[in-house]
């Protein structure tokens, strides 16, 4: 074969991995294992671009490499399928998402498997099927059926709960549950019946029902996580998305927030993604204090006469224990708490209502309309927008007896802390900048403090002024005393708090998971849920008319005839968010075809957890935060046995479009457009447009294809001033789009270059954790490495040139570089150096006229892994057994071939290097002087002077002074 064609020798190999299953993988190995796992792709309807098959080929090297180490690999693929794109397609269309779905599946895996990807396809799944969401449904069914026990720090069976309730009812049981859950005996439980007692259990299960207030999307008529708003829209559509409280299914993740955080010290993930999650969890150190609500005495008067003149006046009064007669705050800052000038609640706080005066209220309900456009990241982001409004009524300092104003702002959100913060102007930026917008007193309560009237001053150091109690403590011993007066009256404590909030788990759509839950009347005519059996799952989605809300507001299951379960009563009307069937599909990988587990015990056993996960950081506070915490629910339930499912996690970078660009000349009749080339466009006034890249090379433009393809505003009539007889394209780095016109479809890539060079030149762009642009143009390159190589084994005319010879010292010396070179570079996940190298050593090769199969063969399974199809076809050329590079052996790194065994000297003379000598690695320096001294090179730029000096530095340099 004299040219090297990467179409027949690509399509051959995948046909050839595909008949005979190479990279299918078993659970019963006498090799030690290892698990690689991408983040699976949702199938959109646009396919893959050049951008997203990075870390699949970094994934896919690396597997490569640990079966040539001698490991059981396991490395699948599978389809995140559910999600809002095809629904909203299918609103568009009338098409069933299930169609587009697997016709965008189809696609993408054609795609994937024309990269050479090593994937067992054996085992991949679909979140969308009903065989794997049972399991989805199952896992559900199992966290609505425990509970989490602060006492073992673990989730456990909802029944050993019921038992200690039987036993001596909830006094002493320590377990996060719903705020409304009252204190009962053993006697009161036993008396209760079946209904009521189970209805009680629903405030503890990790899964329930509770109002949230959510992104509501009308416009889509669903709820919409954070990362699906974007300015106040969807992200999808453009649709306004409001704050709305409503009636939603929760996962109780808070009850795992400092386990969250624990394992974080467990896992090999950079440092900033551990930092998201631990920011996102929040973990803060703090107390909790109530401030009573000042109002009017019923005789008239004003409460001052309520009002203590000390702390030590201020009992704890049974008003206090009604929510609506005081107002809980959560701080971190509690010796500050004498300066307090205000106190800000959230908008949907609920004591809004309560205490809003009649003058407040149309000011309170305008701005909480106006709150309810953002999304809640708007409101945390926007710092420096001060707004808010005076609900008219005041709090009371629990400390100093003063009266203290009660605003509502967006920057105070309902599901962080208490949903209320004390303000202290003079140590909080945010307070200060509020209490100067609405001329708000600002306080000093520390003589360290400085320059308050122009920004707060958060320091701790100094001691206390204007504090009472605490004038003239430092800060630790000011926060203690203080901590304990609260804890003395009653009235508040201390507290280690978490920003972290229960999840939202339910959506108003129909492409999703339906929820295993029916609801029935309980006596008092008010619906309870109620569980599927294990042998009624699935609970497969019901065909329905359409993919839109009801007439009445419901979701879209509403809409399906006789959705109900055997008993008459009805199931669930929303469906799972997109996360439920990533949160443990990692699982089903081990065991995919088990119709009577998510996976069994032994592939559990065996496989255990993902040594390699990679995929993009914007997964970090979503996929990776609830995977984590169904991994840990499911450990503690003995369902897994790892605590973590991810031991190492690596965030690829982004590939970055390289646009192109036309300049359109301004104020010119649009039916007869003129374009102008981009080294003459300073001398017009133009509007640059995006242009396909796939219709410029190496910056130039198609001029036809460009008129063909862009009618609109490049018709007949268009004139194009031109450079050289050129017209050249402007050219800037931004993200890959289709809206940008810069996508580069790989398929195109694999078609004129074949899949070898696309997957050499996406590792040789960069280092993978970092971005970087792509240019179609630099790939050439890349392609001339692959020929050469392929020269090493032919000649020109097609002439197999390999022999069975003793390998050179040279030969033997580079190629030992090279595998320890690329052994390293894999291990660090070095991709880009590694190609560095490939390029190096066939170039050395080349130039020392390498023909030795010793070392030529090595050299070929060392670049297996990276570009596997020609590397199969040398294998086979060179007389192994077909398809089986990946069943080799990594070529072992022999330091004796790369140590030198002379030294080349540069040698000085008075300061300046004017020969070199190369001498045996052992000759004494004695030896070394007397040969530089007689060198007629040396000898010469001596002139005939006499040497005053002569120093001879071992394996570095020689100087001689004259």
């Amino acid at each position: 074969m004299s040219e090297y064609s990467h179409r027949e020798i690509e399509k051959k190999w995948q046909d050839y991995w595909q008949q005979n299953g190479t990279f299918s993988v078993s659970n019963e190995s006498e090799l030690p294992k290892y698990y690689v796992l991408d983040m699976f792709p949702y199938p959109s309807g646009a396919g893959l671009h050049v951008g997203h098959p990075l870390g699949y080929i970094a994934s896919d090297i690396y597997s490569r490499y640990k079966r040539l180490k001698g490991f059981n690999v396991l490395h699948p693929m599978g389809f995140d399928s559910f999600g809002l794109p095809a629904e909203q397609y299918a609103i568009q269309t009338g098409q069933h998402p299930a169609i587009t779905t697997e016709q965008n599946i189809t696609r993408y895996i054609e795609q994937l498997k024309n990269l050479g990807l090593s994937y067992d396809w054996n085992r991949e799944v679909r979140t969308s099927d009903p065989s794997y969401y049972k399991w989805t449904q199952w896992i559900f069914s199992e966290l609505f059926n425990s509970w989490y026990n602060n006492d073992t720090d673990k989730a456990e069976p909802i029944e050993t709960l019921t038992a200690r309730f039987s036993q001596e009812g909830n006094a002493k049981i320590n377990a996060p549950t719903d705020e409304d859950t009252p204190a009962f005996t053993a006697e009161e439980w036993n008396s209760w019946s079946e209904e009521a007692q189970y209805k009680m259990t629903l405030k503890y299960r990790l899964t329930y029902v509770a109002d949230a207030t959510v992104n509501w999307c009308p416009g889509l008529g669903s709820v919409l996580s954070n990362d699906e708003v974007k300015d106040g829209v969807s992200e999808r559509g453009g649709f306004p998305v409001i704050q709305k409280l409503m009636r939603q299914w929760m996962m109780r993740i808070t009850a795992y927030a400092q386990r969250l955080i624990d394992g974080l010290d467990t896992v090999d993930w950079t440092e900033s993604l551990k930092e998201q999650q631990r920011n996102w969890i929040g973990r803060s150190v703090g107390a909790l204090v109530k401030f009573p609500v000042w109002e009017e005495r019923e005789d008239g008067g004003k409460g001052e006469g309520n009002i203590p003149s000390s702390p030590s006046s201020l009992s704890s009064p049974s008003s206090l224990s009604s929510p609506s007669s005081y107002i809980e705050v959560f701080t971190t800052r509690v010796d500050t708490i004498y300066g307090v000038t205000f106190m800000v609640i959230a908008p949907e706080h609920e004591l809004v209502d309560v205490i809003t005066t009649a003058e407040q209220r149309e000011e309170i309900d305008a701005y909480i309309a106006m709150t309810q456009k953002k999304s809640e990241r708007d409101r945390m982001s926007d710092v420096k927008t001060v707004s808010g409004a005076f609900t008219g009524a005041y709090v009371l300092n629990p400390f100093s007896g003063e009266k203290v104003p009660v605003y509502i702002a967006d920057y105070v959100l309902a599901g962080y802390g208490t949903g209320a913060v004390m303000a202290v102007p003079s140590g909080d930026q945010r307070d200060w900048n509020f209490a100067k917008h609405f001329d708000l007193p600002i306080i000093p309560i520390l003589d360290a403090q400085k320059e308050i009237e122009t920004q707060a001053d958060a320091t701790k150091e100094g001691k206390y002024i204007n504090s009472g109690i605490i004038n003239g403590l430092t800060y630790n011993e000011a926060t203690q005393k203080l901590i304990n007066w609260l804890e003395e009256k009653g009235i508040g404590k201390g507290k280690i708090n978490y920003r972290l909030r229960d999840a939202v788990f339910s959506r108003q759509r129909y492409w999703g998971e339906p929820v295993p839950v029916y609801y029935k009347n309980d006596s008092e005519g008010q619906p309870v849920p109620y569980l599927l059996d294990l042998n009624e799952l699935p609970l497969n989605l019901p065909e329905v008319d359409k993919y839109l809300p009801t007439e009445n507001g419901e979701p879209p299951l509403g809409r399906a005839q006789g959705w109900e379960h055997g008993s008459g009563n009805g199931y669930e009307l929303s469906t799972m968010p997109g996360w439920a069937g990533s949160s443990w599909y990692w699982y089903r990988y081990m065991d995919p075809k088990n119709n009577e587990e998510f996976a069994s015990k032994e592939a559990i056993a065996y496989w255990k957890d993902v040594d390699l996960y990679i995929g993009g950081t914007e997964h970090a506070t979503g996929h990776l935060l609830y995977s984590r915490f169904w991994n840990k629910f499911m450990k503690d339930r003995g369902f897994v046995q790892e605590e973590e499912p991810f031991k190492k996690l690596i965030n690829q970078g982004m590939i970055q479009g390289r646009s192109n660009f036309v300049y359109r000349v301004k104020g010119e009749d649009y039916s007869k457009p003129v374009f102008v080339s981009a080294g003459l466009k300073s001398q017009y006034e133009v509007s640059a447009l995006h242009v396909d890249v796939n219709i410029v090379e190496n910056d130039v433009l198609d001029v036809e294809k460009f008129k063909a393809t862009r009618p609109d505003i490049a018709g007949e009539n268009a004139e194009f001033i031109l450079e050289d007889g050129k017209y050249i394209c402007g050219v800037e780095v931004e993200k890959m789009s289709k809206s940008k016109f810069n996508v580069v479809n790989p398929d195109d890539i694999v078609e004129r270059y074949g899949a070898d060079t696309l997957r050499l030149y996406e590792m040789f762009l960069g280092p993978l954790d970092q971005a970087k642009p792509w240019n179609t143009n630099g790939i050439d390159g890349t392609y001339r490495f692959i020929r050469k190589l392929w020269r090493l084994f032919y000649t020109e005319t097609g002439q197999w040139q390999v022999k069975d010879v003793p390998a050179k010292p040279e030969e033997l010396k580079t190629l030992h570089k090279t595998i320890k070179k690329i052994g390293e570079d894999i291990e660090n996940f070095s991709f880009n150096t590694a190609v560095s190298a490939f390029m190096v050593c066939v170039n050395e090769l080349g130039s020392q006229k390498c023909q030795s199969k010793e070392v030529l063969q090595q050299l070929v399974i060392l670049l297996s892994p990276y570009a596997p199809h020609i590397s199969e076809e040398l294998w086979a050329a060179l007389g192994n057994e077909a398809g089986m590079v990946s069943k080799a052996a990594f070529p072992v790194f022999e330091a004796k071939y790369v140590q030198e065994s002379v030294f080349e000297y540069p040698v000085q003379i008075n300061g300046k290097v004017r020969a070199s000598l190369t001498f045996p690695l052992d000759t004494p320096p004695a030896e070394i002087e007397k040969e530089v001294l007689a060198d007629a090179t040396v000898q010469k730029w001596m002139e005939g002077k006499p040497a005053k000096k002569v120093v001879v530095v071992p394996k570095r340099i020689v100087n001689v002074v004259i």
